[in-house]
């Protein structure tokens, strides 16, 4: 639905049955994926603002509960609960301000 290509899948090793999805996101550049303990408010996505209007479409076509926030900001929860943030600012930018 959000339009990221699945690049991997593969069995959790702590719950038998379910699964990790892993997806591409061109050009973010993270690094090596390293395992961390901690908690988890939202996972925020930059996207280009074509693409968040596209995927705000597709939402509401879906019937996906969304809350929408500035303007260029729409929070939802996946159907596991966790929340997740489009932002339609470029990479590396959130608000007009330079976060990397």
């Amino acid at each position: 639905m959000l339009g990221f290509p699945l690049t991997d899948i593969f069995e959790n090793r702590d719950y038998k049955g379910s699964n990790h999805f892993f997806f591409d996101f061109p050009g973010l550049g993270v690094g090596p994926y390293a395992e961390v303990l901690g908690g988890l408010h939202h996972v925020a996505i930059s996207v280009e603002p074509e693409k968040w209007a596209m995927i705000k479409s597709r939402l509401e076509e879906a019937g996906v509960d969304y809350q929408s926030e500035s303007g260029t900001s729409i929070y939802f929860r996946d159907p596991n609960g966790a929340r997740l943030e489009l932002i339609a600012d470029p990479l590396g930018e959130m608000y007009g301000n330079k976060v990397l």
